[in-house]
């Protein structure tokens, strides 16, 4: 089964990764010490916890988490400018690997906005 949803977190950080996040009214969720943030730059740069990957890098070490724990959550910030089929990659490559918990992380909207 694959849970999947976009996520408002303000906090998560990535000092020197630019990205600027699409805005959403969507509900937090508490992140865990486990979880994996893959930070995709408008330059279509992958990060995982801050250091840069590759494909194959990214897909080693989703295979090495689902291994310690399925319930292991993939944190996606693409950049707005991120093309879908780049964001759709990483969630397959996770997907592939045992990881079912996606999250897509946005900015919160301005409550103007809603």
């Amino acid at each position: 089964m694959l849970i999947f949803f976009a996520v408002s977190l303000n906090f998560i950080s990535t000092p020197g990764i630019q990205v600027q996040l699409p805005k959403s009214a969507a509900q937090e969720v508490a992140r865990e010490a486990k979880d994996l943030r893959v930070a995709i730059a408008a330059s279509g740069r992958t990060y995982l916890n801050e250091q840069e990957v590759d494909q194959s890098a990214l897909e080693g070490r989703f295979k090495t988490a689902a291994a310690v724990s399925r319930q292991t959550q993939v944190l996606i910030q693409a950049d707005e400018q991120v093309a879908h089929g780049k964001v759709v990659e990483v969630m397959d490559l996770a997907r592939a690997a045992g990881l079912f918990r996606l999250a897509i992380v946005t900015q919160p909207k301005d409550r103007a906005q809603r």
